[in-house]
């Protein structure tokens, strides 16, 4: 049972990704003490989640200890029906750097995770700023990215606008899975057709020669085959988010012959540890809670990061 004369110890998720719910379900159940369920491993054996799916839920005991670490969830908002992870969570933006950092200082923030997709470069950098200045322990949890295999014809490029710049010289028919929020760097092509495939319906500005289909992952390896056959795709182009439940579409370029623009993700901001999965984020932040007689010896505190110039 926590010491009664010191609050929980608060974790700040800065969510929108599986990493980041599957994250907040661990760490939610280590705190009210309830046991992993039966036949799923631990965080030190924790299983592969496909995007979109949930972990498995543990009811809490009837008479909870008080839990000796909070959890919040941060939601951007920028999806209309977001899945909500385990323990408490807040939707919508901070206010950039400075309004992070009232946050974390108003709210006691003892660690916080950046666990947002790959290619949310802004709010990476705002919270590497904001931990640096309230001197909040900063953890960046980041799915490994693709790497190509025998047979792949990637392109790989390093922004939306050099993807688009690659494309007349590729193909005509181009299956877009870069998301909504980046069609305007499309817009501009008016000779090819696009396939765009989107949570949620986009607004312009927009490729004038497009097709939009809602449809949220996980998608299957059979669903990809036969989407590229019934569109006559002959582009695919992607993000390199390294979600399992995305990557389908990466082999059925690939037995197609396909070529595929590939958009490099953005470096994580420099002096922010990074762990790889929601295992190693939990051990993180075990040791950065932990009391500091109880803390392993560094020779400099945990995660914090160099000021950013």
């Amino acid at each position: 049972m926590p010491d009664a004369a010191r609050p929980p110890r608060h974790v700040l998720i800065l969510g929108g990704t599986t990493e980041a719910r599957r994250l907040a379900a661990t760490l939610v159940r280590e705190a009210a003490g309830v046991p992993e369920p039966a036949g799923v491993p631990g965080p030190a054996g924790m299983p592969e989640l496909a995007e979109g799916a949930e972990p498995v839920p543990s009811p809490k005991p009837a008479q909870a200890p008080e839990p000796a670490l909070r959890v919040t969830t941060s939601l951007a908002g920028r999806v209309a029906a977001p899945r909500l992870p385990d323990g408490e969570v807040r939707i919508g933006g901070f206010g950039g750097p400075e309004g992070l950092t009232r946050w974390l200082r108003e709210h006691a923030v003892d660690a916080l995770i950046d666990a947002t997709h790959p290619f949310a470069g802004t709010i990476s950098f705002s919270a590497a700023r904001a931990a640096a200045t309230a001197h909040v322990p900063l953890l960046a949890l980041r799915r490994p990215g693709w790497v190509p295999g025998p047979g792949d014809d990637w392109h790989q490029v390093t922004s939306l606008d050099e993807a688009a710049a690659a494309l007349p010289a590729l193909g005509s028919r181009i299956f877009l899975t870069t998301g909504r929020m980046g069609l305007a760097h499309f817009a501009h092509l008016t000779d090819p057709w696009f396939l765009v495939r989107s949570v949620d319906a986009p607004e312009p500005p927009y490729p004038p020669r497009m097709e939009v289909l809602l449809d949220r992952g996980p998608f299957t390896l059979e669903g990809e085959r036969a989407l590229l056959r019934a569109h006559r795709i002959d582009v695919l182009v992607t993000k390199d988010s390294g979600a399992a439940a995305t990557a389908a579409k990466l082999t059925a370029a690939r037995e197609a012959g396909m070529p595929v623009v590939v958009v490099r993700r953005p470096p994580v901001p420099d002096g922010v540890p990074v762990a790889a999965n929601p295992a190693e984020a939990v051990k993180w932040i075990r040791a950065v809670t932990a009391p500091l007689s109880a803390r392993p010896i560094h020779t400099e505190p945990i995660g914090f990061p160099h000021p950013l110039h």
